[in-house]
């Protein structure tokens, strides 16, 4: 059973994983119950205890998901770019001109939860693409996964989470709008895992990077994280002291974004987009300070955003300085905006006019 994306309401969606001449069908069916998956019994049955056995001298169920999303999220990068190359986007809006849907945005969505599904049956995963039930080619499914990953130790403290514990948010395509622009560098694949309700893994793929470098440079990298473990794929760097550089939305800004930034008092600030994206510029020391207050980021924008910067010590919270949670059944929407800084939280929180505040209630 495979859960695939949610539309923004509180009901789950359960989905069917069926082998049939190297396609997989995704049936699809509502439960008010939690979004998991489920095996018959009989010889399946019999795979599922054998699978368990063998999974007891296993790596733990965190390191050996996060290995697969890593490998997963590259190829939803090798999805993304393919679809660029061919040249048919089949651009849809969604809500909007600033709210878009392209193939690639499919495309990724399914690989992504159709490869960590057939690995692990039992997670719930939730996909920013409300997509309607179909068939996912296999050439889409990767069965593969990061042995770097792999051998990482898993924290004590999430040692012991079991599959059915274990929540993944999907943003198959982060950027979208640029991504039909041309702005390539500001899309990014994103793969989160929550625990608990807090964010605790995450996994960022930028399909296009070095694209800028022209013919012949190699496309792409993978920037993984867990809480209590660290982050790779990147050097770990800070603004210089003194200087406030913020980062912030480039097509979702209004009065109250505006006014947040402004209180900032920044040295400059610098309009991009992709949740994703911004982080990066966070903990490559491009930004200090990532401010959105608004509502519009969802909690597959930032789960795994969120996880990668709090491993290196930062903090991604609204803009009343609360912890969003990530729950199955929590709302998608990160109502009360997003503040995210490597160091110095404190000191923006501080800055967030009231007049804000009062305007965005707490989520």
């Amino acid at each position: 059973m495979v859960p695939m994306a949610l539309s923004d309401i509180e009901s789950a969606v359960i989905c069917t994983l069926v082998q049939s001449g190297g396609l997989t069908d995704i049936s699809v069916r509502e439960t008010t119950g939690s979004c998991r998956n489920e095996k018959s019994e009989g010889a399946g049955g019999h795979v599922l205890k054998k699978r368990a056995e063998e999974m007891s001298s296993s790596p733990a169920v965190l390191m050996r998901l996060m290995a697969s999303a890593f490998s997963v999220a590259e190829k939803a990068g090798d999805v993304v770019r393919s679809v660029l190359k061919a040249g048919d986007l089949d651009v849809v809006a969604k809500t909007g001109a600033n709210d878009l849907q392209t193939k690639a945005d499919r495309l990724a969505q399914q690989s992504i939860c159709a490869s960590l599904a057939r690995k692990f049956p039992r997670i719930t995963i939730i996909g920013e693409e409300d997509l309607p039930s179909q068939e996912v080619e296999e050439e889409l499914i990767e069965s593969r996964h990061s042995e770097e990953v792999l051998a990482q130790p898993c924290p004590p403290e999430y040692s012991s989470a079991r599959e059915e514990e274990l929540v993944v948010w999907v943003d198959p395509l982060d950027g979208t709008k640029e991504y039909t622009e041309g702005l390539l560098d500001h899309v990014t694949v994103l793969i989160g895992v929550a625990y608990e309700g807090r964010a605790i893994g995450g996994v960022i793929n930028q399909p296009f990077y070095n694209y800028e470098m022209g013919p012949g440079a190699v496309l792409g990298r993978t920037i993984w994280g867990v809480l209590g473990l660290g982050a790779f794929g990147f050097d770990l760097r800070e603004v210089p002291a003194g200087q406030h550089i913020v980062t912030t939305t480039r097509s979702h800004s209004n009065k109250l974004v505006t006014d947040c930034v402004d209180a900032m008092r920044p040295h400059k600030v610098i309009r991009v987009g992709g949740a994703g994206n911004k982080i990066i510029q966070l903990i490559e020391g491009k930004a200090s300070a990532y401010v959105f207050a608004s509502p519009g980021c969802k909690k597959w924008d930032t789960c795994a955003p969120e996880a990668i910067l709090h491993a290196v010590g930062g903090k991604l919270a609204d803009v009343h300085g609360n912890s969003y949670t990530y729950h199955r059944d929590v709302q998608h929407m990160n109502a009360a905006g997003v503040l995210a800084t490597l160091r110095d939280f404190d000191y923006y929180a501080s800055r967030v006019p009231a007049s804000v505040k009062l305007a965005l209630l707490t989520a």
